[in-house]
């Protein structure tokens, strides 16, 4: 189901561990742009939601106490509800991630996991939802697809750590006008050099966009914002 442009994803959590449905409401309105609109612990419960309130993405458990959650998600399919799903599991059978495939899962998350993990998985899921328009040639198709897809550890340049990455693309993310190094740099409290290899790591990965910043006197400055290229 699709959103207005602008607004927040809307966000249902079925859960049937009201402590864990808790959390994981709290996790979803941490992250911007998206908004927990419920809760369900079971699918019935959840289908009484869906009927009534505009939901763009599940975030679904798969073992419900009154029905397992792709077969929950393959009625929804039939009924018509088009929102996406974000399966929640402790399961690690690969048929099972093979079958959610066709029913508009779009990502696994593990139990048990954090608010980083939940975290990085919507916000790919936004870059993702975010792609619009006609495609002009096979890599903005891959590279559509490929913001779904966590990146490994391996994928980081030397010197370059994974929570400071995090840190850099939450900032640039956040900034409307976009960042300079020099901005960045005291924004995140690292060195204008190191500022610099981050947000250049996000362009070569086509995550972000750069261009000059032309009305002050020597060499133009470089702007560096989240998305554009």
């Amino acid at each position: 189901m699709g959103g207005v442009p602008g607004e927040p994803i809307r966000v249902l959590v079925v859960e049937d561990d009201p402590v864990a449905a808790d959390a994981h409401v709290l996790y979803v309105g941490r992250v911007p742009g998206f908004v927990a609109v419920g809760k369900a612990h079971t699918g019935a419960e959840a289908r009484r939601i869906l009927d009534r309130t505009p939901v763009d993405l599940l975030l679904l458990d798969l073992h419900l106490p009154d029905v397992h959650g792709l077969q929950f998600a393959r009625s929804l399919r039939a009924a018509g509800h088009q929102a996406d799903v974000i399966a929640v599991t402790s399961a690690r059978d690969l048929a099972v991630v093979r079958e959610g495939v066709s029913l508009g899962v779009v990502q696994y998350v593990l139990k048990p996991f954090t608010f980083a993990t939940l975290r990085d998985r919507l916000t790919r899921y936004s870059e993702f939802r975010a792609a619009v328009g006609e495609a002009s040639g096979q890599d903005e198709v891959d590279r559509a697809l490929a913001a779904l897809r966590a990146p490994t550890p391996a994928a980081l340049p030397k010197g370059l750590s994974a929570p400071t990455l995090e840190r850099v693309t939450t900032a640039l993310r956040e900034s409307k006008e976009g960042l300079t190094a020099a901005a960045l740099a005291e924004t995140v409290g690292i060195s204008r050099i190191t500022a610099r290899r981050y947000l250049e790591h996000l362009v070569e990965a086509g995550r972000a966009g750069r261009s000059p910043l032309y009305g002050q006197v020597g060499r133009p400055e470089l702007v560096y914002r989240w998305g554009k290229r």
